[in-house]
């Protein structure tokens, strides 16, 4: 464009000292050929426009947007027109306390204050595209600066006014996600109506007031020491329990012993133990009595 320029300003000029009477006169018509090159080298220049991948072109015109939209390639322009590029990859917006990059302390995080008065601090990303058709329209609505216009303002309101809805414990705990999603499909009402898209809406962390941090921190351990407790008091019953079926057990097998044998059975076990063993290979003489009967002999070689 700015060689254009110069040609077109050297080609007056051309004429201009074609007019004039003297030296100048006789370099008037070198210096017309050398100023259409430059336009001619200059329009070669400005016609061809390459549109990186992930990005799409936008045309103006002496400030007015053309709705056509140049895509990723090598494209053909008219050289007066300015192209105006825009990314529409997935891009990332963080608002958050901490800067990822180097850890140190930010200012960007969203301060709210929830249903019970208390002020709570928010870290979100916002992951979202340019909705390539809508480059025109934001372009000529918006400009370039969408984040700050758009993005930023927008996630920030709906996180405020869905926070007002909900204590601040159970924005910390219970009721996360569905505070989550509540503010993305507020935000995706209003980036559908700009032109964004958005695709993810991630909430990085809640931090709550130091005070209701601890009285949280300290309900948590009070419910571990029950829990632990609970285990402790239900192992010692389980073992008072083996205790006492053992217990039962031995003093069922003694009574048992002391009911259910008589000395006939007593008898009788004993003469079937002199049994075996005068069937004992290794026995030669068994000598068999009780009491004051006689003694028997069995078998002996």
């Amino acid at each position: 464009m700015f060689l254009i320029i110069i040609g077109i300003f050297a080609i007056i000029a051309s004429f201009f000292m074609a007019s004039q009477d003297g030296p100048a006169a006789r370099f008037s018509t070198i210096t017309r050929i050398g100023a259409i090159i430059l336009v001619i080298i200059g329009a070669s220049f400005s016609m061809f426009k390459v549109v990186e991948s992930g990005e799409v072109g936008v045309k103006t015109l002496f400030g007015k947007v053309n709705s056509d939209v140049l895509y990723s390639g090598l494209n053909i322009v008219n050289p007066m027109m300015k192209v105006t590029t825009f990314d529409v990859k997935t891009q990332n917006y963080t608002m958050s306390g901490v800067n990822d990059s180097e850890g140190s302390a930010a200012d960007d995080a969203i301060r709210v204050l929830s249903a019970d008065g208390l002020e709570v601090i928010i870290d979100l990303s916002v992951l979202f595209k340019v909705n390539p058709s809508s480059a025109p329209e934001i372009l000529r609505t918006i400009g370039t600066d969408y984040l700050d216009k758009i993005v930023r303002p927008i996630a920030r309101t709906a996180i405020r006014d869905n926070a007002v809805s909900y204590d601040a414990v159970a924005l910390y705990s219970s009721k996360r996600d569905e505070f989550q999603n509540k503010i993305f499909n507020t935000i995706n009402k209003s980036f559908s109506k700009r032109g964004l898209e958005l695709e993810q809406l991630l909430v990085r962390n809640i931090t709550l007031p130091a005070s209701v941090k601890t009285t949280i921190e300290s309900k948590i351990n009070a419910e571990q020491d029950a829990q632990k407790m609970t285990f402790v008091l239900q192992k010692e019953r389980q073992e008072a329990e083996r205790k006492r079926v053992e217990a039962q057990g031995i003093a069922d097998y003694q009574r048992i012993l002391s009911t259910g044998l008589s000395d006939k059975q007593l008898q009788y076990e004993t003469i079937k133990a002199q049994k075996e063993i005068a069937l004992s290979p290794n026995t030669k003489v068994i000598i068999m009595g009780s009491g004051k009967n006689a003694p028997i002999i069995l078998g002996g070689n």
